[in-house]
């Protein structure tokens, strides 16, 4: 008896490190949450989660009481689970429990083709009880070894629109049907930067692989020192793709109560919740491999990939599983940093700046491989070149004339002629530089 031949120790591989990480991610997601508040905190002088342990109120595990708040992520997932799961009346209910369900599996699927530890010389493998062995031989620490991996991760990602507006409109509420228009022409809008940053990069590198991409990185340096541009649109463009801030109109509380999640509630809502920041780690994840370098770290022979020990492997996995954990906690301090744009902004924004500065950079980069002149240095100049041009056309791009301050008569920004607005405050206790104690002057006591 011989096994078929599509089961080989690449197959075997796979899967295990699907099953592992699916796991892994889903973990990480839900402690994601727990970072964003405590950032959130940190950049509000506030303390944030401290209090939630892995006690569960028994006495023998008191020992276990606080740990910092790190049990807060599964006090909030049995939050959800026990919470009502309501259902509006007038909604049309399959699409209404589809749609979760529909923006939460791209998220969780895109992450295959990542080329999280590189190569492993896997030994034969002997099959228990039986004399069957699988051939063992080098094998990609992937999910899926596909050639078109890039183009995979694009289509997938694209997928997630599709939940957010089936979502709002299955709804039957204003705000949620107005929160997943927003979405949708958002999301679409920033995929045309997402990508011509991305065919920017892949003209450089000249493989659609993504292992690959992490080779060519290890050769000739990271993509985000030669093209810093093209990673900057690419950010910007996987912010939006996960509606994260400053791009989070499709659910701004002030205008729309929750957005397309607003009639939402329990695990519903939760997979949503889920699927932001799953889209959030897979699409740093891309950026990661694709701007900088993957597993590599420069100057450590342990992350080659020619070296293919298990020590290695595990060394590669865990500095890729930092670098992206690292980008996503940066990603949450500017959401806490910069304030949400306005979406009329957001749109000109796309097609006014950020689309136009893209395909100038894939013209530039189609140049730069015409003439075979792919050095850092030569790219840098390039880059330089792209900014500077954007700086000398930008006064000359057509503005718009919508939302614009009007002046109020008498206000502070448009004061009766004549007269001196003073805005700074005149009351002494205002002005006094000792809250407590007062501007009353002091009695020493005997």
């Amino acid at each position: 008896m011989t096994l078929p031949s599509f089961i080989t120790a690449q197959l075997l591989v796979s899967i295990i490190l699907n099953v592992v990480l699916i796991h892994v991610i889903l973990i990480t997601v839900a402690y994601l949450v727990y970072f964003e508040r405590k950032i959130a905190a940190y950049v509000q002088d506030r303390i944030g989660p401290n209090r939630v342990g892995f006690d569960f109120g028994l006495p023998f595990l008191s020992f276990l009481k606080g740990c910092l708040g790190l049990g807060q992520p599964l006090a909030d997932g049995i939050k959800f689970m026990l919470k009502e799961d309501y259902t509006p009346n007038r909604v049309d209910k399959v699409l209404f429990t589809l749609a979760p369900a529909i923006i939460v599996i791209p998220a969780l699927i895109g992450f295959v083709v990542v080329p999280w530890g590189g190569s492993w010389n896997c030994p034969d493998i002997h099959i228990p009880f039986t004399a069957l062995v699988i051939p063992g031989g080098v094998v990609q620490i992937t999910g899926a070894t596909v050639n078109v991996g890039v183009i995979y991760m694009l289509a997938v990602a694209s997928l997630g629109a599709y939940g957010i507006t089936l979502g709002g409109w299955a709804s039957n509420n204003k705000y949620s049907f107005l929160g997943g228009l927003r979405a949708t022409a958002q999301m679409i809008s920033y995929e045309i930067p997402l990508g011509l940053a991305l065919l920017a990069a892949v003209l450089i590198i000249g493989s659609f692989v993504p292992d690959q991409i992490v080779r060519y990185q290890v050769q000739h340096g990271w993509m985000i020192v030669a093209q810093p541009v093209a990673a900057i649109i690419f950010f910007i463009a996987i912010l939006a793709e996960a509606n994260r801030s400053p791009f989070d109109n499709a659910e701004a509380e002030q205008e729309l109560v929750g957005g397309y999640h607003t009639e939402y509630s329990s695990m519903r809502f939760a997979l949503y919740f889920l699927a932001e920041y799953a889209h959030l780690f897979t699409s740093t994840a891309f950026f990661t491999m694709l701007f900088l370098g993957g597993y590599h770290l420069p100057f450590v022979s342990l992350l080659s990939p020619e070296n293919v020990t298990i020590l290695a492997v595990v060394a590669k996995l865990v500095v890729f599983f930092t670098k992206v954990v690292l980008i996503v906690c940066f990603s949450m301090v500017i959401r806490w940093t910069i304030p949400r744009m306005r979406y009329d902004q957001v749109m000109m924004m796309a097609w006014g700046a950020v689309i136009p500065i893209s395909l100038l950079v894939v013209v530039v980069n189609s140049c730069l491989v015409y003439f075979d002149r792919r050095d850092i240095p030569t790219m840098l100049i390039a880059n330089a070149g792209i900014v500077v041009v954007t700086l000398l056309v930008h006064p000359w791009m057509p503005k718009t004339a919508s939302n614009r301050r009007l002046p109020l008569y008498g206000s502070r920004f448009s004061p009766v002629p004549g007269e001196r607005v003073r805005t700074a405050p005149s009351e002494a206790m205002a002005l006094e530089d000792r809250p407590v104690q007062g501007s009353a002057p002091q009695t020493i006591s005997r």
